[in-house]
């Protein structure tokens, strides 16, 4: 039992899944896997697409990025709504890594071809909670369709 309190007051306790992922990190992947999940469907291309922005992003490698979902999974189906990741990512991140997150919504939307109401919706609510003006939200999803073409 003293040996038990010691360890805690020492912090000498293995890390968790959890724990080698930073509060940023799960924010976005939980903001990704938001959008993703949006309408209805979460599609292979669109997982590809999480894991490339994720491991572009951060600089983790495959399986590590693949532990950082399914964690960022269990916190985004937990969660009531989506300002608690918007805020973590806006205590962190620049403008211009937002605007990099808010490429990759509007990729993960046009990963099938097609832009929904609901997907259109967390899209407009993704930008504002970012704190992106709508000139450069719509940039963001202008320089992803010029990329399609």
């Amino acid at each position: 039992m003293i040996g038990k309190i010691l360890s805690l007051l020492q912090n000498e306790r293995p890390a968790s899944a959890g724990e080698s992922f930073t509060r940023v990190q799960v924010a976005t992947c939980a903001l990704l896997l938001e959008v993703a999940h949006s309408d209805g469907q979460y599609q292979a291309v669109e997982e590809r697409i999480v894991h490339d922005l994720l491991g572009g992003m951060f600089s983790l490698p495959a399986d590590t990025i693949a532990e950082l979902v399914d964690f960022a999974r269990d916190h985004q189906r937990g969660s009531t709504d989506l300002y608690q990741f918007a805020r973590e990512i806006n205590a962190h991140f620049s403008t211009e890594e937002k605007l990099t997150i808010m490429e990759g919504v509007w990729r993960l939307i046009y990963a099938d071809g097609t832009l929904d109401k609901f997907e259109d919706a967390i899209a407009r609510q993704l930008a504002t909670l970012l704190r992106l003006s709508h000139k450069e939200a719509i940039a963001c999803k202008v320089r992803v369709l010029d990329e399609k073409r």
